[in-house]
């Protein structure tokens, strides 16, 4: 028997991704799409080849298995409650929510209704995130000291500039995937955090660019610079890269190398072409796996709330014009 997950809104331009991926696993169906704006909701259930509800209760009476939760940020926490009381299994795009009592709601009910809920951080299957993380936890680079990061991308359209729906700008839609990845390879939280930010690329009323200061509960300084600084011309969408420095070494990670930059003339722009392994589709396979073998998720809803968490205490880092302690809740 498939596996029968739905798709919840495609504000977030991750779900055209999550929704490819499901199509390329065999005993998965999507069974159905809801997404509150119908002309969107209507071409990628077009797309997709799956049937559009118009009403999300209708979506969750399908006797689903599971659901992916692309919505707008601000949108999250009753997207989740709603499914959870549907018994519902989640997997809910970063970051979780846009405050800490949203994403430890989130939590609560899903414990109260008994479904899992797994945060969309699918950089933890890169193969280079990996095999990075082996390196580091053989102890080959010996004591690490600190991290330079970046994860930048071009300033992303609608939802994603309105601080009501988003949350924040680059920092609230970037700082998640490194926070998470340095909490999953260090084994240690983030401490403390220093933030610069400007709007400098377009006429926002979130920030575009950013630069972070990181120190880490074990003593690691990490920077990372999580702006919307790509041009919409440029390659690809954006980067996940990390050096870290320790006491026998230094490595490089770059997460999207595996790639080829073309350019035509004809269409007067580059366009890169991607054929590495896919972190998105690794990530819905072993959600769909947590579902068939009962086993807790591989990334949970505390993991998204501490990530988000670093990104919060960012902004009152800016607010103070200070160094600030991560209020963790």
């Amino acid at each position: 028997m498939k596996v029968k997950i739905g798709m919840v809104s495609f504000a977030h331009m991750h779900a055209y991704s999550y929704a490819r991926a499901i199509g390329k696993i065999s005993e998965v169906d999507l069974a159905g799409i809801y997404d509150d704006n119908p002309y969107r909701g209507t071409q990628a259930a077009r797309m997709f080849g799956t049937t559009y509800f118009e009403d999300y209760e209708d979506l969750l009476d399908q006797r689903l298995d599971g659901v992916i939760i692309c919505s707008e940020n601000a949108l999250h926490r009753e997207h989740v409650r709603i499914a959870s009381e549907h018994k519902v299994h989640i997997l809910c795009e970063k970051p979780i929510a846009t405050s800490l009592e949203d994403a430890q709601f989130m939590i609560e009910v899903c414990q109260k209704n008994k479904v899992k809920l797994q945060t969309a951080f699918p950089m933890r299957y890169s193969p280079p995130v990996r095999f990075l993380k082996e390196y580091l936890d053989r102890g080959s680079l010996g004591k690490v000291v600190a991290a330079s990061c970046t994860n930048h991308g071009t300033v992303p359209p609608g939802w994603f500039q309105k601080k009501e729906l988003s949350g924040g700008g680059a920092i609230m839609d970037h700082t998640v995937h490194v926070v998470d990845l340095l909490r999953w390879m260090l084994k240690t939280e983030v401490k403390k955090v220093y933030a610069h930010a400007s709007t400098l690329i377009q006429p926002l009323e979130v920030e575009d660019c950013a630069l972070l200061s990181l120190t880490l509960g074990n003593g690691v300084i990490a920077s990372l610079d999580c702006s919307w600084s790509r041009p919409k011309n440029f390659p690809f969408w954006g980067d996940v890269t990390m050096r870290i420095y320790g006491t026998k070494g230094v490595i490089d990670m770059d997460a999207f190398k595996q790639g080829i930059a073309s350019y035509n003339d004809e269409r007067i722009k580059s366009i890169w072409h991607y054929w590495g392994q896919d972190p998105d589709l690794e990530m819905i396979k072993d959600f769909i796996s947590c579902i068939k073998e009962n086993r807790p998720v591989s990334i949970t809803g505390e993991d998204g709330r501490k990530a988000l968490a670093v990104a919060l205490s960012a902004y009152r880092s800016l607010e103070k014009g200070d160094t600030v302690y991560v209020d963790y809740g």
